[in-house]
């Protein structure tokens, strides 16, 4: 089902089309998905199309918008990203539309084809040499998020310092056996990202991009789209361009342990805004998060 457009949305809709594009007439207007943004595809009258992007309540608390165009301008450049027209101080965005555009899906990205490719787009960006600047501090982007949680009341789960606890102590195993590198990573690669158009694929919204560990945008797209043992296999594999080793299968189990650790805090700072299915979403992550704690003892 389409999402709603927001009433509010079309002035600064039209705002934008007109200060980018030189008008603010357009043939048609329809909301695309998202979970914090509002985003929209425009057709002008002439037939031409763009995605523009409108930021959601409450991003400017998590999200260092400048930092956001600077890991974009490099997924544009590597032609990982469409075509980027304008990127605002507030978020805002303008881009091309992908042309005969298709979302991915769970299913439609466990493709082996599609496997293929995503290992390809990640190497693309993880070995161009570049350093954007952008951290992207996984665990002290998870204090971040506790501290936004507790000023907003936002309850926690019983054995939060449990958990917390035990994912401290594997990342301060992975920590010892493999030396850290920062890459320029996407960090949040669901499937809704993955965009397929004219034979080719894109990898889109790079808001919470930066420089991370590599492993941690093959474990987030693994769980995301739900892959089985053997599409972690394969995507591992294509990726490493040999067949993994154990250690490699331990660090990859490991970032999709980080994964869960940060986005389920990530929710828990959005239910103030979004309410019971933030709320639903957290729990469903926190609760992957513990299976995924005792498997790693099981390795």
């Amino acid at each position: 089902m389409a999402k709603e457009i927001v009433k509010e949305d079309i002035a600064l809709v039209k705002g934008l089309l007109l200060k980018v594009l030189g008008t603010d007439e357009y043939a048609d207007l329809s909301r695309m998905g998202g979970l914090t943004n509002h985003t929209y595809k425009v057709t002008l009258n002439n037939g031409e199309e763009y995605v523009v992007r409108i930021p959601g309540e409450g991003t400017e608390e998590m999200i260092v918008r400048k930092d956001e165009m600077t890991s974009t301008k490099l997924a544009c450049d590597l032609g990982v990203d469409a075509e980027m027209l304008y990127f605002g101080e507030d978020g805002s965005k303008v881009t091309k539309y992908i042309k005969n555009a298709v979302t991915m899906s769970a299913d439609s990205l466990a493709n082996p084809e599609r496997i293929k490719q995503m290992a390809e787009i990640f190497k693309t960006m993880h070995t161009s040499g570049a350093d954007t600047k952008v951290p992207f501090e996984v665990f002290e982007m998870a204090a971040g998020y506790e501290k936004i949680i507790n000023d907003n009341s936002v309850p926690m789960y019983d054995d939060y310092a449990e958990i917390k606890a035990e994912v401290m102590k594997i990342k301060a195993e992975i920590d010892s056996a493999i030396p850290s590198k920062k890459v320029p990573c996407h960090n949040d690669p669901l499937c809704e990202n993955w965009v397929v158009g004219d034979g080719r694929m894109y990898l889109i919204d790079w808001e919470y991009a930066g420089m991370n560990d590599g492993m941690w945008d093959l474990a987030d797209v693994s769980i995301e789209a739900g892959f089985n043992a053997e599409c972690d296999k394969m995507l591992l594999t294509e990726y490493l361009g040999k067949e993994p080793e154990a250690i490699d299968e331990k660090h990859f189990l490991a970032s999709k342990i980080y994964v869960d650790y940060l986005w389920t805090l990530w929710a828990k700072t959005r239910v103030p805004f979004d309410g019971q299915p933030m709320e639903d979403w957290a729990t469903e992550r926190y609760t992957r998060l513990k299976g995924f704690l005792e498997a790693y003892k099981n390795i």
